[in-house]
C-alpha cells in the first residue's frame, strides 16, 4: 500500500479522475514523444462520457499547448476498456499521421494512474505499508499500544508531517475563499454558490444548530471552489473534497486544537482512505459515489473520532458507519458537471461524518460488521451497479434532471 501522499493530492478541480489524472498522463506521453508532428487522444467509456462536463480535453488540451503541441481529441463514450471504465488511449503520429508510438493509460481515481501493460509508470511510487487491510492495522496497534497516526508515522518518510501541513493549510484557504466567492458557478446549470448565504444564516442559529450549520456552509464553499477549477486537496477525490476540509475546520474553530493535532487526524483518516483505495476503489467510474463521498466520510469521521479521544476500535467503527450508511450511491452527475447532487452531497456527507463520530464515542467500539467487510460489500456493489450509474451522466438524476432554460 503506498503513501498516504497519494490520498491528498494538491490540484485544480473539478475532477481528479478526469482532469488531474488525464493532464498527468498527458505530461507523461510528451515526455516520452516529445518530438513528433501531432498527437491524438482518445478518451473511453466515462472518461468520454462526462469528460466535456468534467473538462478533460480542455486539461489534455492545455497540457499538450504548454509543451507547444498540437493534438486532436477523439470521444467514445459508447466503448468501455476491460481494465478500468475511465481510460485514455494516446498516439504520436507523424507527418503522414502514421501512428509512431500509442499507450493507453487509465485514470483510476484521486488523480492516480495505472496501465494494464507495464510501459511508461515503471517510477510509480513504491509500496510502504505492509499491512493492507484494516482488521490487520486495527490488530498490530493494538499489541504496540499505537495509534493509527504512529503506525502512518512508522511507515512514512518524517517529510509526510509537513506535507499534511501543507495540504491542512490548502484546505483551509479554499473555506475561506469559497466563503468570499458569490458569482454563479460556471457551466450550463448557472448554479447559484451557496456557501457564504449558509454560513451567513448559520452564525444566526442557536449554539446547537450553528455547528451543523457552518459545516454545511464550509463544505459547500470547498465544493464550489473545485466546481469552479480552484485549488483544492483530493480527499480522496475532487468530487468529495470538501468533506474532510468542513469537518476539522469546525472542530478547530470550536474546540482550538493545534496543528499537530490535525495533521495526526488526517494522518489517521488518510489511512482509512488507503485501505479503500487498496482494496477496493475510490474511482466514482468504477464503484459509483459510495467511493467518493463515502470514503470521504468514513476518513472524516475517523479523524474526527481521533481529535475527541476515540479508541482505535471506535475510530474504526466510525470510519465503518461513515461508508456503510453511503452503501449504494450512484454517480450520476448533471449534464457531467461536478455540481448537482456533488456539491449537496459533500455538505450531508460532513454532517453525517460527525454523527458517526458522535455515534461511536457513545460505545466501546464494538460492532459487528467491520470497515474491512463494507469495504468489501461497496466494491461488489459498485461492480454490480449498471454503467449509467457510474459517471457517465446517462442515469439517475442526470437522465431526469430539467436544465434551467
Amino acid at each position: 500500500m503506498k503513501s498516504i501522499k497519494e490520498i491528498y493530492r494538491i490540484g485544480h478541480g473539478p475532477s481528479s479522475s478526469h482532469t488531474m489524472g488525464p493532464a498527468k498522463a498527458t505530461e507523461i506521453f510528451i515526455q516520452h514523444n516529445p518530438d513528433c508532428q501531432s498527437y491524438r487522444a482518445t478518451l473511453y467509456g466515462s472518461l468520454a462520457a462526462t469528460g466535456k462536463g468534467h473538462l478533460t480535453d480542455v486539461a489534455i488540451n492545455e497540457t499538450f499547448n504548454q509543451a507547444n503541441k498540437n493534438v486532436e481529441v477523439i470521444w467514445q463514450p459508447k466503448q468501455f476498456l476491460p481494465f478500468h471504465p475511465n481510460a485514455v488511449k494516446f498516439e504520436a503520429l507523424d507527418s503522414e499521421g502514421r501512428i509512431l508510438d500509442d499507450w493507453t493509460a487509465y485514470s483510476v481515481g484521486g488523480g492516480a494512474l495505472k496501465e494494464d501493460k507495464p510501459k511508461y509508470l515503471h517510477d510509480e511510487s513504491a509500496d510502504i505499508y505492509d499491512l493492507t487491510t484494516m482488521t490487520d492495522i486495527l490488530n498490530y496497534c493494538d499489541r504496540q499500544g499505537m495509534n493509527f497516526w504512529e503506525y502512518v508515522k512508522e511507515r512514512e518518510q518524517p517529510d509526510v508531517w509537513d506535507y499534511l501541513l501543507e495540504v491542512w493549510h490548502t484546505m483551509c484557504a479554499a473555506i475561506q475563499q469559497g466563503l468570499a466567492d458569490e458569482e454563479v458557478l460556471p457551466g450550463v446549470l448557472h448554479l447559484k454558490r451557496k456557501a457564504a448565504k449558509f454560513y451567513v444564516r448559520a452564525n444566526s442559529m442557536t449554539p446547537s444548530l450553528q455547528a451543523k450549520g457552518v459545516t454545511f456552509a464550509y463544505a459547500l464553499a470547498v465544493a464550489e471552489v473545485n466546481a469552479s477549477g480552484g485549488t483544492i486537496v483530493t480527499a480522496p477525490t475532487c468530487g468529495s473534497c470538501g468533506v474532510m476540509p468542513a469537518v476539522l475546520y469546525q472542530i478547530v474553530e470550536r474546540h482550538h486544537f493545534t496543528d499537530a493535532q490535525i495533521t495526526r487526524a488526517l494522518a489517521t483518516g488518510g489511512l482509512f482512505g488507503n485501505v479503500v483505495k487498496e482494496n477496493a476503489s475510490i474511482s466514482g467510474a468504477e464503484v459509483g459515489c459510495q467511493g467518493e463521498v463515502g470514503v470521504a466520510c468514513a476518513m472524516a469521521a475517523a479523524a474526527a473520532n481521533q481529535l475527541f479521544g476515540g479508541s482505535i476500535a471506535q475510530i474504526e467503527y466510525a470510519a465503518e458507519m461513515g461508508l456503510e450508511h453511503h452503501l449504494g450511491m450512484t454517480c450520476d452527475p448533471v449534464c457531467g458537471l461536478v455540481q448537482i447532487p456533488c456539491i449537496e452531497r459533500n455538505a450531508y456527507a460532513a454532517v453525517r461524518a460527525m454523527d458517526s463520530c458522535l455515534y461511536s464515542a457513545l460505545t466501546d467500539g464494538r460492532h459487528s460488521v467491520s470497515f474491512d467487510k463494507v469495504v468489501q460489500v461497496m466494491k461488489e456493489t459498485g461492480h454490480d451497479l449498471p454503467s449509467v450509474y457510474k459517471e457517465t451522466a446517462e442515469g439517475g438524476l442526470a437522465q431526469h434532471f430539467q436544465i434551467p432554460s
